[in-house]
């Protein structure tokens, strides 16, 4: 089967959101995309019954399962992972892993951030002190290019990547905001509305924040028969776990 033609369950809760879309050759058969800081757990599986009743399918009728692996929330990212897995399982379909880098870099290339004298830099929040980051090239194209390792990044951190960078810079995701606020702390010129300007370095994008589950859709059929064999992707993580184990392993102590 040639990847335009499959039929593709798309599901996200790495974010702060909640998402599901079923995909069919360049056709959205069904989408939603909704906020939530919390209560994926529950949103989801209604989510996914509920697109696969408004294109009038059924699971068996799904080749493939596409989900984003992270970085984002712990508890958030394995719930979609768990669901995806569970998913692909039972059907014996691939379940292909997209990060969420690479959803909103591509949702964002889509809406026409295509600038070449600019940088997508994708920012997710972490939580913490930092956020996490990966730097893109605004060219379009249907598999974002990306300029930059992801990673865990403080304010300078950030400020080397876009340094690092000649031109501006536009920020997406859903830590853009955080971003701006970390830029503009270290000396960076920064601005609201996009524009590659002597002043400013980088701007923050007016678009919607959160990974587009039929962007998931589309980056999943696109590796659909890069493998014939597609293993369940594993969480990403930036950061190690904030929990340790205690010196003795968790034994008791003599």
């Amino acid at each position: 089967m040639k990847a335009p033609e499959i039929t593709i369950l798309g599901i996200d809760s790495a974010t702060r959101g909640c998402a599901a879309a079923i995909t069919r050759a360049t056709a959205v058969l069904a989408e939603q995309n909704q906020p939530m800081d919390r209560g994926q757990a529950e949103a989801l599986m209604p989510m996914i019954e509920d697109v696969l009743k408004t294109a009038s399918l059924k699971p068996a009728d799904l080749d493939a399962i596409a989900v984003t692996y992270g970085p984002g929330g712990f508890t958030g990212l394995r719930i979609a992972l768990a669901a995806a897995r569970g998913m692909a399982l039972a059907l014996n379909v691939p379940c292909i892993g997209v990060t969420t880098f690479e959803a909103v870099a591509l949702g964002a290339l889509e809406l026409g951030g295509s600038d070449l004298t600019k940088a997508l830099l994708v920012v997710i929040e972490s939580k913490r002190d930092d956020v996490y980051a990966q730097l893109f090239s605004a060219h379009p194209s249907a598999t974002p290019e990306a300029l930059s390792e992801p990673f865990a990044a403080n304010s300078a951190k950030l400020k080397d990547l876009v340094d690092g960078f000649c031109g501006a810079s536009e920020l997406w995701g859903d830590g853009a905001d955080r971003a701006l606020e970390l830029l503009a702390g270290v000396g960076i010129k920064v601005g609201i509305t996009v524009g590659a300007t002597d002043d400013v370095r980088i701007a923050l994008s007016l678009a919607p924040e959160l990974p587009s589950a039929a962007v998931i859709c589309r980056l999943g059929a696109g590796r659909f028969d890069q493998d014939v064999d597609f293993h369940a992707p594993q969480p990403l993580y930036l950061r190690p776990p904030d929990a340790k184990l205690p010196q003795a392993g968790g034994r008791l102590r003599p």
